[in-house]
């Protein structure tokens, strides 16, 4: 199939090319519109009891405080004159617009909840009105900062509304601050690693139209569904990067066909059905890697398997079908512009990869040893792991939010804006309501339960001293459910501690399925790629190990703290659906590098070399486009380290770790060392899987 690819190509190249270009500009028409159909929830399983008794609380309560006004007292004293004066002027305000509703103010009755213990807060709580979309940006325009006439108070606006709100805000102030630092460098780069301008340019465009059709399809996919605005950064992140690992590829297959003798139009259909065959596979194996995220109920995490299996088939589709058309057309001004001394990558053995193969294969235990030990102890800080989910607090300080909910943990006795909420699906008289919440009062850990009755329903406010985000909050999650509702009716728990535990729950769930779907799938792919089971269990093996210190890592640094000065974030617990995604991402990239450096190891199998000469030379041919296409992919994610959203940051320094991590100390020093140990074993199958390979399994074509 690549061999009649790569003749229809070169044959009808400038049609290919043309209707690849009408395809980019429609995507790119297509695509803009994404932005604004992206949501930034999606954190939560909809079927769970804590989304369950938000719908409830919505529907019955109008949804509890969408905002909170959190009042500052300039002169340190909300009891004083200037500052009750202008707190009443903000409650009367609020109540006059016709967004809000069930306005709720110290400034009214002096309510000690209300009241910070040292009296230089107060609060003033408010629901989206009935009929009203949420605006927090407007909200946040219209009172964050406002004071009294003279002065007298300053506000923050927090909520769970306005941080959603002032995290999308910033994400996108950041992409165009991350795009802006690593498409440059990653072309002067491309630059150097081919030697030459147009090469990187076209390499760069397959980026470019990768990106541009991800978000066609995610605008798409956002009118008919819920998609989160976080797929974005994988986008750009995996666009760029994969366009340059295919690129890499294909140009330096084309550069090596023609240095063994090839006319230029034979070079590139070797080319795809060579190179072409192996990203075909890497991006099929990377897709369904990510496919994983689907099982989970999740949009935030199924987002991201929308975003990563369309650029990964996108990309490909670029790099086998429209680059080669464009390659072919270009002729010999594919090496045009050259950087003078620089010679770039041109697909013959790197002799330093060469040197280090042939170490490695001499003697696989002193090299494997030292290396296996160290990321061993890298992956020690997984021991102590623990988990939250994203609040204000992955915010940089300056957001309104982030100040705001800084002052309710700091200086009030309970959270009052962040309770276990207790709604009962029916009326409770008001004994029964009583007694039950003196039941949950006697919990450890409450501080107080507040009771408001409705038509038919009451809800209780479980407030607690408790970090929201903490075990011990969590635990008393189940505390509550456990205590038995009054007769004739149940109770659904929510509130942020519920819902980080039945996030937990939903996750950890799956956990088996996804695990099981990783194995399956490298063990069917890696046997078809190879025709060996032990190859595919040796990948999955080293694959965990890497994986395993790159979240050791990152709990050492965004748990425990280490570089928080340096990157500007709070350190926090983990958050459970970002340790699945980058662990599912940077799964498939492993991968990824996996299949270039066996494709060639394969290819020289099936030329006839002996297994540690094949080794050899494939490594030889494949480390330094390996290594070099890691460290510019790793640039397109360490630019995401300019954000100022901890768990943003968190996802850029783990995969660009994870991706060379794995393209220099797996694939440089485990991947020979245990070929080398395991010797002709390596590609042993059974006899009838031996047989089945022969019928339906794939391998890279024989030169003509």
């Amino acid at each position: 199939m690549f061999g009649w690819i790569g003749g229809l190509v070169t044959r009808r190249a400038r049609t290919v090319l043309a209707l690849g270009l009408l395809g980019g500009v429609v995507a790119a028409v297509v695509g803009v519109g994404a932005f604004g159909k992206l949501q930034t929830d999606g954190f939560d399983d909809p079927e769970s009891e804590s989304s369950r008794a938000a719908v409830l609380l919505e529907e019955r309560f109008a949804g509890g405080s969408d905002y909170v006004f959190v009042v500052e007292a300039a002169d340190g004293d909300v009891d004083s004159a200037a500052s009750a004066g202008a707190g009443a002027a903000l409650t009367e305000r609020l109540r006059s617009d016709p967004a809000l509703a069930d306005v709720a103010s110290y400034f009214d009755g002096r309510a000690g909840p209300m009241r910070s213990t040292d009296g230089r807060y107060a609060l003033v709580t408010a629901s989206i009105a009935p009929g009203e979309e949420a605006d927090p940006g407007a909200v946040l325009d219209e009172y964050a900062g406002a004071a009294g006439s003279d002065g007298a108070i300053s506000v923050d606006v927090g909520g769970g509304e306005v941080v959603g709100e002032e995290i999308g805000a910033q994400i996108g102030k950041d992409l165009g601050l991350a795009e802006s630092i690593a498409i440059p460098l990653i072309l002067v780069l491309l630059v150097l690693a081919f030697g030459n301008v147009v090469g990187a340019l076209v390499t760069l465009g397959v980026g470019v139209a990768a990106i541009f059709g991800t978000f066609a399809e995610l605008s798409i996919l956002g009118s008919a569904t819920d998609v989160s605005i976080y797929a974005v950064n994988l986008t750009t992140g995996l666009g760029l990067g994969l366009a340059v690992d295919y690129g890499l590829l294909m140009v330096a297959r084309v550069r090596e066909e023609r240095a063994a003798g090839r006319a230029h139009q034979d070079a590139v259909r070797r080319a795809v059905e060579t190179a072409g065959r192996t990203i075909a596979f890497s991006a099929t194996t990377v897709a369904v890697a990510l496919a994983s995220l689907l099982v989970f109920p999740m949009y935030f995490l199924r987002s991201f398997a929308y975003a990563g299996i369309g650029v990964m088939l996108i990309t490909a589709f670029a790099a086998v079908v429209v680059l080669p058309a464009g390659l072919s057309l270009l002729g010999d001004r594919v090496d045009a512009w050259r950087i003078p001394r620089v010679r770039g990558i041109r697909g013959e053995e790197a002799p330093a990869w060469a040197r280090l193969a042939r170490f490695v294969a001499r003697r696989p235990l002193l090299s494997a040893l030292p290396v296996l030990a160290g990321l061993l102890v890298v992956a020690v800080p997984l021991a102590g792991i623990e988990f939250g989910t994203p609040d204000d607090r992955v915010l940089p300080t300056s957001a309104s939010s982030r100040q705001a909910g800084d002052v309710l943990r700091s200086a009030f006795a309970g959270d009052g804006t962040h309770p276990v909420q207790v709604v009962t699906t029916s009326a409770v008289g008001e004994d029964e309501l009583a007694a039950y919440a003196a039941s949950l009062g006697e919990l450890p850990g409450v501080v107080r339960v507040d009771t408001r009755a409705g038509e038919d329903a009451s809800l209780l406010s479980v407030v607690t001293d408790l970090d929201p985000m903490s075990a011990d909050a969590r635990e008393l999650v189940q505390e509550v459910r456990a205590v038995p509702a009054p007769a004739g009716t149940d109770a659904l728990v929510g509130g942020a501690s519920a819902q980080l535990h039945d996030q937990m729950t939903g996750i950890g769930d799956r956990l088996p399925l996804v695990a099981g779907w990783l194995v399956l799938t490298t063990m069917v792919i890696l046997f078809l790629f190879t025709g060996s089971v032990v190859q595919p269990l040796r990948a999955l093996v080293l694959n965990a190990v890497g994986l395993g210190a790159t979240l050791g890592a990152m709990v050492w640094v965004f748990q425990d703290g280490h570089l928080s000065g340096v990157l500007g974030f709070t350190p926090q617990p983990m958050d459970s659906s970002m340790m699945v995604l980058l662990f599912c991402v940077a799964f498939g990239l492993s991968m990824d590098y996996e299949v270039f450096v066996m494709s060639r190891i394969k290819e020289m199998r099936d030329h006839g070399m002996a297994n540690s000469e094949a080794l050899v030379h494939g490594l030889a041919h494949t480390g330094r486009i390996v290594s070099t296409a890691a460290a510019l992919i790793a640039i397109s994610f360490f630019a995401f380290l300019v954000s100022s959203v901890s768990f943003i940051q968190f996802f850029g320094l783990g995969t660009g770790l994870a991706i060379l991590v794995d393209a220099t100390l797996i694939r440089g020093i485990l991947l020979p060392a245990s070929i080398r140990l395991l010797g002709e074993r390596s590609w042993w199958a059974p006899r009838p899987l031996r047989a089945l390979h022969r019928r339906i399994g794939l391998s890279e074509a024989l030169p003509a």
